[in-house]
């Protein structure tokens, strides 16, 4: 038989709650936080007390919408409301019906709603035998779940027992039992008491099942503990007995070889009494304990490590230039450099000097010329690899209360070593990152610093280790990614890209040989001629370093060694008219000057991550009203520059012959062409000017002159950087006469005396006289 509901309509104040479900004839308090939540607490205490509390879908929902919860709740009355610090209220409520939501109200302040609210008639003739039995089933299965859940008062069970109304027994047992908010919105929802009892009675039943689970492995667990500490007991028990029998003499045994071991390192006093109590530590651990594996791996650690072994140094700087001049072609300056450290080490016997940073773009020699020093010094050689790194227990190690425990890879290198005086190389120094495990940057402070690192202690090792006759180097491919505090202890060494001529050389004296012997052909097997071993430099690799070369090369070696096994040959020679056979169509167009001189078309030079490049800038002025287009993918710092430009030809248009009133009368567009391809810095900036006074003059630009540098909105002309690599690109094009900054003057003594020979180098601090040989004026 159903109830019997009465049915009220009435409009609401509304509060959405977060992970809590309220039932009618439940007295509870909650917190109220949300402004427009207090605000309905307030609007429902002015006017009749009551107020309308749905259960939040999700609980993380900090504004909820219509959507956002359950649109059948419980009508609440407020009993008390108490504000705490903060502004957060505390407000005592009674549940009293259930009401559903009709309509949705929101106020600009607070939630309401028309809501309907069903008051449960429960009259004694209602009470049938059928809901009789379910509500006896019910109070049985409580009874059950009482006994299986400690967190419930037996007493609630007297509670539940006086309690005759069907309704009321369901909501009530609803309130006491832990239920999730799906599930207890169902009972919200059960306006009628059958279902309402028979609801909840499933849910009961299967709330019991998982208690019962959750018993059963709690009798596993606390099972397990015993078996345990029966175990630890029983093998104490054998250790006693095996003492007696005069068999337990082989962990005094082990610690005794500990302790012989760790006196002939020779450690300073304080250091051998902390190693060897932790030795002595074994005697009185249980074998069979997991602290006894963390003691004999830290004992095995402190043994195996090089304290006082160190390898004979030759400081031969005759040996050392040939052993540099061998390894590497090119790179005067960089060996120069090392060849003055190498004879300072010589001269002064101290290891304490600066830190090498080897900076440079991929692929240059940076990590073999490390190599080279290690030769040229007889010392042993080991690399980290610091790229990706961001954990500092990768520098400093793990301390051994944490499980698996290892020393960093600065003492673990040093270990693989064998030696306290090794070549230490800590490779992608730029590429170290942090997060919440720590900087590493920070750890290597102490590393690279000579005046600290004597005493350098790792976490595993809790004890100090001399670094200071360690040599390190690092390598970057750039320093703005350095810590400022690390790349202050360092001494950097600019690496630059390698020219066509550098690149030729070192493909014809290293890269060839070394692809041939590990392809397993001869000198007469492959032939590979100058000029297409330049096709390859230029037509198939775009880079500052050798490494795309040398993949080419190994490919044409691939590729000559299928014909000489296949075609039965003695020899394959590779020229320019056959090199497209072997690696297909050319990768990159070389760029070409124009035919003639052109209005409006500047030779721009610029830097790229793979050397220098040149760029022509174009620019078309228009009949409009003065607007400034900018398109080819340029970045701000380019943007700001060519406006700095263009401000700079509006102050001086009548010095140039340029309509005072361009600006008003006349659209200007700049492009760079390849648009597809990022381009960023102030460089560009005297090149832009240059191409918008010749196209607003109409003379034509030089086609044989390139030109770098910053504009100032007053003319004057900024230094730049990248000079060697930009000049290489112009040589590569075909310039005749390159104009850079004034201030770039000393920047010409890294380019080769060959490529001096070929162009003309013009110094210039001003606009006009970078006009004076850019533009083409005709004679009169």
């Amino acid at each position: 038989m159903k109830n019997e509901n009465n049915i009220n309509k009435r409009e609401l104040p509304l509060i959405p709650l977060r992970g809590m479900t309220i039932f009618p004839n439940m007295v509870v308090h909650f917190d109220v936080g949300r402004d427009r939540s207090t605000k309905a607490l307030e609007m429902a205490s002015m006017a009749e007390s009551e107020i309308l509390l749905c259960t939040q879908i999700d609980a993380k929902t900090e504004n909820p919408k219509e959507d956002d919860f359950y649109h059948t709740g419980t009508i609440a009355k407020i009993k008390q409301m108490i504000r705490l610090p903060g502004g957060t209220v505390r407000v005592l409520v009674e549940g009293l019906h259930r009401g559903v939501i009709q309509e949705f109200i929101e106020e600009e302040e607070y939630l309401s709603a028309r809501v309907e609210e069903f008051i449960d008639e429960e009259k004694d003739s209602d009470e049938t035998l059928e809901i009789q039995a379910a509500m006896r089933v019910l109070e049985s299965e409580f009874e059950r779940y009482i006994s299986l859940n400690d967190r419930i008062s037996p007493e609630e069970l007297i509670t539940i027992k006086e309690v005759e109304k069907p309704g009321r027994l369901a909501d009530l047992i609803a309130s006491l039992i832990d239920l999730s908010t799906e599930k207890a919105q169902i009972i919200i929802e059960a306006f009628d008491f059958q279902v309402r009892l028979e609801s909840l009675h499933a849910i009961l039943i299967e709330e019991i099942e998982i208690l019962q689970i959750e018993r059963d492995i709690t009798k596993k667990v606390q099972k397990n503990i015993s078996t345990v500490q029966k175990e630890h007991y029983l093998k104490e028990q054998l250790k006693v007995i095996q003492g007696e029998l005069g068999d337990g003499n082989s962990i005094e045994e082990e610690v005794d070889e500990y302790i012989e071991k760790i006196k002939s390192l020779q450690l300073e006093e304080e250091i051998e009494e902390k190693v060897i109590k932790e030795a002595n530590r074994l005697l009185n651990i249980s074998p069979h304990s997991a602290e006894t594996g963390v003691i004999r791996s830290y004992l095995d650690w402190i043994v195996e490590l090089p304290w006082n072994i160190e390898k004979e140094e030759k400081i031969d700087i005759k040996e050392s230039k040939k052993i540099l001049n061998e390894d590497h072609y090119g790179l005067e300056d960089v060996k120069e450099r090392i060849l003055e450290f190498i004879a300072i080490r010589k001269l002064t016997k101290s290891i304490k000097g600066p830190i090498l940073c080897l900076v440079g773009p991929p692929g240059v020699g940076k990590t073999s010329i490390a190599k080279s020093i290690a030769r040229s010094l007889n010392r042993d050689f080991v690399r980290m690899s610091l790229g990706g790194v961001r954990d500092e227990a990768e520098i400093r190690g793990h301390r051994r209360t944490y499980v698996g425990a290892m020393p960093g890879k600065i003492i673990s290198s040093i270990r693989k070593a064998g030696s306290k005086n090794p070549v230490f190389l800590l490779d992608e120094i730029d590429k170290i990152g942090n997060d919440y495990r720590g900087d590493p940057a920070s750890g290597l402070l102490e590393v690279l610093d000579p005046e600290q690192n004597s005493t350098f202690a790792d976490h595993f090792l809790d004890i100090p280790f001399d670094l200071s006759k360690v040599l390190f180097l690092t390598t970057a491919n750039t320093t703005s990614t350095i810590p400022a505090p690390l790349l202050d202890r360092m001494e950097v060494i600019d690496i630059s890209s390698y020219t066509e001529e550098e690149k030729l050389q070192i493909g014809i004296r290293y890269l060839v040989p070394k692809q041939l012997e590990s392809h397993g052909l001869k000198e007469e097997n492959i032939q590979i001629s100058e000029q297409a071993l330049r096709d390859v430099i230029n037509g198939y690799t775009r880079e500052a370093g050798v490494r795309n070369l040398e993949r080419e090369i190994a490919s044409l070696c691939r590729k000559a060694a299928k014909r000489i096994v296949e075609e039965d040959i003695e020899t394959v020679r590779i020229t320019t008219a056959n090199i497209e056979n072997y690696l297909g169509i050319k990768k990159f167009r070389q760029d070409t000057l124009f035919d003639e001189n052109r209005v409006g078309v500047a030779n721009g030079l610029a830097w790229t991550s793979v050397g220098g490049t040149t760029l022509s800038i174009e620019v078309n002025s228009i009949k409009g009203e003065g607007k400034v287009q900018l398109t080819g993918k340029l970045g701000d710092v380019m943007k700001e520059s060519a406006m700095a430009g263009i401000s700079f030809i509006r102050s001086y248009a009548e010095e140039f012959d340029i309509d005072e009133d361009f600006y008003e009368k006349k659209d200007i567009h700049i492009h760079v062409p390849e648009g597809a391809i990022p381009k960023d810095g102030p460089s560009a900036g005297i090149t832009i000017a240059t191409a918008v006074i010749s196209d607003l003059t109409d003379i034509p630009i030089d086609k044989q002159v390139a030109m770098t540098g910053e504009i100032t909105i007053r003319g004057r002309v900024l230094p730049v950087g990248g000079i060697k690599e930009k000049v290489l690109a112009a040589h590569r094009l075909g310039i005749k006469k390159v104009i850079i900054p004034d201030q770039n003057k000393r920047d010409l003594e890294d380019i080769p005396n060959k490529i001096k020979n070929d162009i003309e180098f013009v110094l210039a601090d001003s606009m006009e006289k970078v006009l004076e040989h850019a533009l083409v004026r005709s004679e009169e």
